[in-house]
């Protein structure tokens, strides 16, 4: 089991960066495919990016492409995500998820078993 605790949300103007961080406690870090996902008000849950447990390819929403990147530190059991060039249309909840061992469905929020409890990102000016 892993509990996961997001931070680094806050309000960006247009154009701005920042990076979140999601704090996995628990064992086995390394073993958890990562995922981020975020929803706005009224909106589903929409897949933004996942960094799979055994390393190699990224994935990432059209959307997030050229702008986000997804990265871990194992020994730090930490997820990140670097968002640059914000845009309002960014706006959202955004959640760090994990799925032991999971190497497929990465978009789908019913592939990951535990979810964070969400940090806020407001891109306006």
């Amino acid at each position: 089991q892993v509990h996961l605790v997001e931070s680094g949300g806050g309000l960006v103007q247009p154009g701005g960066s920042l990076r979140l961080s999601c704090a996995a406690s628990g064992r086995a870090f390394g073993t958890y495919t990562m995922g981020w996902f975020r929803q706005a008000p009224g909106k589903e849950r929409d897949f933004v990016a996942a960094i799979p447990w055994s390393g190699g390819n990224t994935y990432y929403a059209d959307s997030a492409k050229g702008r986000f990147t997804i990265s871990r530190d194992n020994a730090k059991n930490t997820l990140y995500l670097q968002m640059n060039s914000l845009k309002p249309e960014d706006t959202a909840v955004y959640y760090c998820t994990a799925s032991q061992y999971k190497t497929y469905g990465y978009a789908t929020p019913g592939a990951y078993d535990y979810w964070g409890q969400g940090t806020q990102v407001t891109v306006s000016s």
